[in-house]
């Protein structure tokens, strides 16, 4: 292990045995053991795909409503006009507008963590892909995020709905909580998560679609899953 990694985090990688893959339980259990840092470390599910992620048609996203939400406060912005605009700012949305919220965007705001816009909007939202794009912060009409009923939309995503989408590197990764959740929390909105993926698999994809799942909380070593957990057929 490399000297320069904290002694808390040695500490965790001490709890995590080497070569062993472990159940859901036991993973969150291990997770909950390591070392408390000063704040409440959020809880990611990583997956590695065997997938290519050069190819449109093994592309892997989706969303799912995790059964404990994420333990994080969302703010959202919504690209609608008219009533979809007064619904969404009714539901709590942080941010509601046409016109001036894109301007606004154009002049570099992006301090919100999930874009929602109407399909009527998509034509001007989509002048600023290049801005919300590389921040994935895109609306999509398949995670839910471009759609005519706003306030749902806004009530799902802060419920704790999470949107996943494959990286360039062939991997999928969400944050399922906190630290503080209890351990029966964390496993049914890893479970959501990891269903949620095997889900979305391509018809395209070949072989091993899911290679390996870890769990781990902020600035701590990843607990490996056994393979059981998330074969798929």
């Amino acid at each position: 292990m490399s000297k320069h990694r904290s002694k808390r985090y040695q500490k965790a990688a001490a709890l995590v045995e080497e070569g062993k893959t472990y159940g859901l339980e036991e993973a969150v259990g291990t997770v909950k053991k390591f070392p408390a840092p000063k704040f409440d470390p959020t809880v990611t599910v990583s997956f590695h795909l065997g997938v290519d992620p050069r190819k449109s048609d093994q592309m892997v996203r989706g969303s799912v409503s995790l059964p404990h939400g994420t333990g994080k406060n969302v703010r959202v912005a919504v690209f609608a006009a008219g009533a979809a605009a007064e619904a969404a700012t009714a539901a709590g949305a942080e941010h509601v507008g046409f016109e001036d919220l894109i301007k606004k965007v154009q002049e570099g705001f992006t301090d919100f963590d999930v874009a929602i816009a109407t399909p009527e909007a998509m034509t001007e939202v989509r002048k600023i892909a290049r801005v919300l794009g590389p921040r994935g912060l895109m609306p999509n009409p398949k995670t839910g995020t471009v759609t005519d009923d706003t306030a749902k939309a806004v009530n799902e995503v802060k419920a704790g709905r999470i949107d996943f989408k494959l990286d360039k590197n062939g991997n999928v990764a969400g944050s399922i909580g906190r630290a503080s959740f209890n351990e029966a929390a964390l496993i049914e909105n890893a479970q959501a998560f990891i269903d949620s993926v095997k889900r979305a698999k391509p018809a395209s994809a070949k072989g091993n679609y899911i290679r390996s799942v870890t769990v781990a909380a902020a600035m701590c070593p990843g607990v490996p899953l056994e393979s059981s957990l998330f074969a798929t057929n």
